[in-house]
């Protein structure tokens, strides 16, 4: 019996000095346009002004020219895109790939991969290779 008093008044002792330590939780209200930017969400009008921004760099300005299409053109037409419709262009706009595709790479890729395969000597692919095996 005093064996369990004594542990139960540590615990107790414990259990109160560590209740100074507990922080209460402070909430407020966000607002939607708060947790659509930082969610990186953006509205329809600034896709619109991030497909302007694109339509007037120098280099897409010079291609545009370059297949005959005028600028103040283009810029009407996106001005006549619904809000959808921007959306998809300017998400086209952020993932497209910059430059031509990767096969080139890809196939340097598998060319060293089955290369290193045949010198390890898991396959036999190229005649020129002499397996460590």
């Amino acid at each position: 019996m005093k064996t369990t008093s004594r542990w139960m008044t540590r615990l107790i002792a414990v259990c109160l000095s560590f209740a100074g330590f507990v922080h209460s939780a402070q909430a407020t209200l966000v607002t939607t346009e708060q947790v659509a930017a930082s969610e990186g969400v953006t509205g329809a009008a600034e896709q619109r002004a991030h497909v302007y921004e694109m339509l007037t760099r120098a280099d897409v300005a010079a291609a545009l020219q370059e297949r005959g299409v005028d600028m103040e053109q283009a810029k009407a037409r996106v001005a006549a895109l619904t809000d959808a419709e921007v959306a998809h262009v300017a998400h086209t706009l952020d993932t497209a790939p910059a430059g031509a595709s990767d096969v080139i790479g890809t196939i340097v890729f598998i060319f060293l991969l089955l290369l290193i395969t045949d010198i390890l000597g898991f396959t036999k692919i190229f005649p020129f290779t002499r397996s460590i095996r």
